[in-house]
């Protein structure tokens, strides 16, 4: 499976429906309403990803 974010294809599954790209560093679900992207915070929890942040790239 590639990556939403980045198209790369170092992702693994961590939960139901839920993925981590090793590649960009994201979290991602997959459900029917369709794909939610998730940063990871340096506390560990999930924020919604931004694509203007610039400390990303």
């Amino acid at each position: 499976m590639n990556c939403p974010s980045c198209g790369g294809k170092a992702t693994g599954k961590v939960g139901m429906d839920q993925y981590y790209c090793w590649d960009c560093c994201v979290e991602y679900r997959i459900n029917k309403e369709g794909v939610q992207i998730y940063e990871v915070a340096e506390d560990g929890s999930l924020v919604a990803f931004d694509p203007q942040n610039e400390f990303l790239l």
